[in-house]
């Protein structure tokens, strides 16, 4: 069944757009590209509701934020909703400055998302509207562990029911939710946090995945994180003792452009919770 969702991307190929951080918007639109969606980026706001409303999905990023991409952050999202695309709120490093925090919860205020993606701190922040996080990255104390686990799955579920969106909280334990049920997926590998951009890129896949499964958004974020995580894997099986960080992320592209359906059924680790 997962693998359908992935396959859909490849049929489909939805197009993508991308206000997106400068840090990792090649990594966001090779991604895309790998797993058979077609990425566009503009943040200007002369420009933005047009290019979503010829686009499937909108990837929001607030990555490297500035006073002049806000305002079509803003109209894109408007834009996308009155066409009932797909919305996607990646709200890196939400907690970790005032303007970070109050972008994304004007956001969340304003926009009607599908799926919001983030990890534990982000996550965490955005719902309580406020909190530090250590940067873009996740603070030690909020990760996901099995100790943990089930707190963090009623925090999910109960956050996807206030929003409305399916809430995809990304660490060493993935946790998929939306009001009512959880998916624990636990594919993946270290490596991935020796990256910039792994989780960026996973958001850009989640969008098109959904784009191209648009009445089944809950699964087709399972199978998002199951295919990024089992890429992450594949990558770091086929490195080399003279293979580092770069190669590392030029591996993963070419495992999410290889991966196929089936492939994706045999290694995808899941629970419910």
């Amino acid at each position: 069944m997962l693998g359908e969702f992935l396959e859909n991307v490849r049929k489909k190929a939805p197009l993508v757009h991308n206000i997106t951080n400068y840090v990792t918007v090649n990594d966001c639109a090779n991604i895309l590209i790998a797993a058979g969606a077609s990425p566009i980026m503009t943040d200007d706001l002369d420009d933005a509701a047009q290019i979503t409303a010829i686009c499937a999905g909108l990837n929001i990023n607030i990555g490297t934020l500035n006073a002049r991409t806000l305002p079509a952050m803003f109209a894109a999202g408007k834009r996308a909703n009155e066409l009932s695309h797909i919305v996607l709120l990646d709200p890196v490093g939400v907690g970790a400055s005032a303007l970070r925090t109050d972008t994304a919860q004007g956001l969340l205020r304003e926009l009607r998302f599908d799926v919001i993606r983030g990890n534990s701190s982000e996550i965490k922040a955005l719902a309580l509207g406020g909190g530090m996080t250590k940067g873009v990255d996740a603070d030690l104390a909020d990760a996901v562990t099995e100790s943990t686990l089930e707190p963090a799955v009623g925090f999910a579920k109960e956050f996807a029911q206030k929003t409305g969106a399916v809430v995809v909280i990304t660490g060493a334990l993935d946790i998929v939710a939306d009001g009512s049920r959880a998916c624990v997926v636990s594919n993946g590998h270290p490596m991935m946090g020796r990256i910039t951009g792994s989780g960026c890129m996973l958001s850009a896949l989640l969008t098109a995945c959904a784009a191209a499964n648009p009445g089944g958004v809950f699964m087709s974020a399972v199978a998002g994180v199951c295919a990024m995580g089992l890429a992450g894997e594949l990558a770091f099986a086929r490195m080399s003792e003279k293979d580092g960080n770069a190669s590392y992320r030029n591996y993963l592209i070419d495992a999410v452009y290889n991966l196929t359906g089936s492939a994706l059924e045999a290694g995808a680790k899941t629970k419910w919770a």
